[in-house]
């Protein structure tokens, strides 16, 4: 009995020490950020990697031996001196991509936000929602800034109306290319982009801080359909970070490529080929498709990329303001 109640005990102490040292490595202490910066929170495309029903070569290992830093794309802007933070894209992996914006933001005791941005109704970029519901932490009036046609859409389709009704969310209404403040460090403007818009419109964002400025736009048709000129687009920010969804038009051989219109990295790179070396190294790819191989930074494309003075998004990754 004796020799079973220490062992018991062991086993027990055993667990306690592995929850601790999983607890550490799940979501690992971020660096203190003491002046307006945005941070990489996530680079995958919108239904993530591994991919739901994927069995090859670039998913099959991901299931057993999952990458804890493949999350779907979003940002997180912190403005220490005004104490607050705000999330752009409410993906399915917030719950995780809060929590990191917590860490960054060593001043906040809030594990809810200032702020919510999206930019159109595709599932990679509002599901996250869902977890501010009854069901998950029931939150108390979370803003949520969406244009006119995301809004209409949040009040008017269930579940998300719910989380209107019972004030888990409060949404705010945003106007193309209208700047509005949300701190004496920021400001944010919306920006239309061409883009497959069933049930909302889609917008990328200028994010402006005291001294830099960035371009947020995960998504888009082709750089050839926007009204505005990308290239001047870049010369007016500092950062860009900027649809990169497929490599090229060798990974999607079971879809028809014309469904899922995105501007390739290699149209986007022969498009920026010319630009001098300090326009090129404002340009951060993100959003990636499963079958992108610049989801590994190992590979000779992600290597392609940086070699002509590119960067690859990477989570953790910061850029001040």
């Amino acid at each position: 009995m004796k020799t079973y109640i220490i062992y018991i005990t062991i086993l027990m102490y055993t667990c306690i020490i592995s929850c601790k040292s999983e607890n550490k490595t799940a979501i690992p202490q971020q660096k203190e950020i003491t002046t307006p910066s945005l941070i990489i929170l996530g680079t995958a495309q919108d239904a993530g990697s591994p991919h739901i029903g994927c069995a090859k070569d670039c998913c099959k290992d991901l299931f057993q031996n999952p990458d804890k830093n493949r999350m779907v794309v979003s940002l997180g802007l912190v403005d220490p001196e005004n104490k607050m933070n705000w999330l752009f894209e409410a993906t399915p992996d917030i719950t995780r991509q809060l929590k990191m914006l917590k860490n960054y933001s060593k001043f906040s005791t809030s594990e809810m936000p200032n702020g919510i941005f999206l930019t159109h109704a595709h599932i990679g970029h509002y599901a996250g929602l869902m977890y501010l519901g009854r069901e998950a932490i029931s939150a108390r009036k979370v803003p949520v800034y969406a244009m006119p046609r995301m809004k209409t859409f949040l009040e008017e389709n269930g579940p998300w109306s719910q989380l209107v009704k019972l004030e888990n969310i409060a949404i705010k209404a945003l106007q193309n290319d209208s700047e509005i403040s949300i701190s004496s460090n920021i400001k944010i403007t919306p920006i239309k982009v061409p883009h497959r818009d069933e049930y909302s419109e889609t917008v990328g964002y200028m994010i402006q801080g005291p001294h830099k400025k960035a371009l947020f736009i995960p998504d888009i048709d082709k750089w050839s359909k926007w009204e505005k000129n990308i290239i001047e687009q870049i010369k007016n920010v500092d950062y860009a970070f900027v649809d990169a969804t497929f490599y090229d038009s060798n990974e999607i051989k079971n879809r028809n490529i014309s469904e899922i219109p995105h501007p390739f990295a290699i149209e986007s790179m022969e498009a920026f080929k010319d630009l001098p070396k300090a326009e090129k190294d404002k340009i951060y790819f993100i959003h990636f498709n499963h079958t992108n191989p610049l989801l590994n930074i190992e590979s000779e494309q992600s290597k392609t990329v940086i070699k002509n003075g590119f960067h690859i998004a990477q989570v953790n990754t910061i850029v001040e303001l």
